[in-house]
């Protein structure tokens, strides 16, 4: 007797949603987990950080409801976490979801890392010691830094903010150590992007909402203990991480030092947060184009039919 077996095939599928802090992402993309037998990869840069679980507004154990999450608590404060190690737990976080035959769905507000992923990396060279010193002493005066780049290659610089110390160092770095502008040295190092034809969807919430999911989370932040998470962090961790420079962490840190009181502390929080909301939407809307975007309620059934 001929017995045929029929073995189904499973599909791997991969989306990701971006939206502002306090959009509702975090619940969505449990709920459409459990809807999709899908795994979650963070893109909160944030939340990879162990004992960071409050100022991170990161979903606790119970809050995961079963589902295995990626880009979280993988680091201590005290740890480098960078794009390239989100890389590496993207990497992770795909080949256990096709072990395992599940889907996987990436969320959060770090889109930097999202974009990362969707262009690539160019390799960076190797800056020596006597380029880092010179990047040091030029970095005194950020502004005039600044400045100086966007003389040499406006175009490239025009996308970093004026503040943006970080990148504005590895452009000098590049420049000093080269003697190319970033944009000829990217040109010559064109980066592979680690994924391709990934679907983006995006929840679209008016700013008037935004402002009062922002508000409410500052206070529930506030009376579960932001002030004694900080207070463990700073004595476990002193302020040198640069983790300990976040939205959250620094106004508690002003706050402990008596420069502001309760309700300044619960109010700058909200208003730096409500400011990062901003930034997070200017960066969408110029760095990605082909998206689908609407209200929390539509994209839910919009994300369904991408399986």
């Amino acid at each position: 007797m001929l017995i045929i077996v029929t073995q189904r095939i499973v599909l791997y599928k991969e989306v990701a949603i971006i939206a502002p802090t306090a959009s509702g992402k975090t619940a969505l993309s449990i709920k459409l987990a459990h809807k999709t037998n899908s795994v979650i990869l963070s893109l909160d840069s944030l939340s990879v950080y162990k004992e960071i679980d409050i100022a991170s507004a990161k979903p606790i154990v119970d809050e995961r409801d079963g589902i295995v999450h990626f880009g979280i608590d993988r680091v201590y404060p005290n740890e480098k976490f960078d794009v390239v190690e989100f890389i590496d737990e993207y990497n992770k976080a795909k080949k256990y979801a096709q072990q395992e035959g599940k889907n996987l769905i990436i969320v959060g507000g770090t889109s930097f890392y999202l974009k990362s992923l969707c262009e690539g990396l160019s390799k960076v060279p190797t800056i020596s010691d006597k380029t880092k010193n010179i990047v040091k002493n030029e970095l005194s005066n950020i502004t005039k830094s600044y400045e100086y780049l966007l003389s040499i290659d406006k175009n490239y610089m025009s996308k970093i903010d004026k503040n943006d110390k970080y990148r504005i160092e590895k452009a000098l770095e590049i420049y000093y150590e080269t003697g190319l502008s970033p944009s000829e040295f990217f040109q010559q190092n064109k980066p592979e992007p680690t994924i391709k034809d990934l679907q983006i969807f995006q929840i679209d919430t008016e700013v008037e909402l935004l402002r009062k999911r922002i508000t409410q989370r500052t206070k529930s932040m506030i009376e579960k203990g932001i002030i004694d998470e900080v207070i463990y962090l700073e004595k476990k961790y002193t302020r040198a991480p640069n983790c300990m420079k976040s939205i959250g962490i620094i106004e508690v840190l002003e706050y402990l030092d008596g420069k502001i009181d309760k309700t300044k502390l619960e109010e700058l929080i909200s208003i730096h947060t409500a400011q990062l909301a901003k930034r997070q939407r200017t960066f969408n809307k110029s760095q990605f184009t082909n998206i689908t975007k609407d209200n929390l309620e539509n994209l839910e059934n919009l994300i369904l039919k991408a399986f």
